[in-house]
């Protein structure tokens, strides 16, 4: 009997492992992909393997966050893009992952996701936005208050917002600055977490000198 139960532990154990390091693979090979990509075509590529492996994985939240990221440059990316229809794709996509795990990462998406949309019009449409632009980063925020992407979001929205409104880039600076600071010290909480914004918040930084 305990040479029946090692047996089938020690194939639970291999499955595991297997399973584990395809996800490995298909993560790294993926991320090389989104690296290099140079189109919008690329990008949509990457962003469909990225959620066919979080669909594979049903645990991992990770891949779908790429695929959001993904949809999200391509509304970076082609200015002529649909930026509502985008959105609707992005958002069902942070929606599969936050199933799997809601965090701060995913909350720091939707205020992105919400500021395209915002800028197709931003005098007819900030109304309607802010609301998501500002409540999900205070959201991602209150999840994670050590994570500098949330920080960079809102030193950018602040700097963006004209001072007679209470922007500014004084009032930008510190909050930009403790998201630099907070890059410089973070550590990665799991393989392939996200760390992108160091560059982009140290540019917005350098605005505000």
């Amino acid at each position: 009997m305990k040479k029946i139960l090692l047996g089938l532990l020690m194939l639970v154990s291999v499955s595991v492992y297997a399973q584990s390091d395809r996800y490995m693979q298909a993560m790294k090979t993926t991320l090389a992909l989104m690296d290099s990509a140079k189109t919008v075509a690329d990008v949509q590529d990457v962003s469909a393997k990225f959620e066919r492996i979080g669909d594979a994985e049903k645990t991992q939240w990770i891949p779908y966050y790429y695929a959001a990221l993904c949809q999200i440059n391509i509304g970076w990316m082609d200015k002529n893009s649909d930026k509502d229809q985008l959105a609707e794709k992005t958002k069902a996509l942070i929606s599969k992952g936050e199933i799997i795990e809601a965090n701060s990462e995913f909350s720091v998406l939707r205020s992105v996701v919400a500021t395209q949309q915002m800028l197709v019009n931003p005098a007819s449409r900030y109304m309607t936005y802010a609301k998501d632009i500002n409540g999900n980063i205070e959201k991602a925020i209150q999840q994670d208050p050590n994570n500098p992407r949330a920080y960079y979001m809102r030193g950018a929205n602040v700097m963006g917002t004209p001072a007679a409104f209470g922007g500014g880039k004084d009032k930008a600076k510190p909050i930009l600055q403790k998201s630099v600071d907070l890059f410089k010290s973070a550590k990665p909480a799991s393989p392939f977490y996200p760390s992108w914004g160091l560059k982009q918040a140290e540019m917005s930084l350098a605005q505000c000198q």
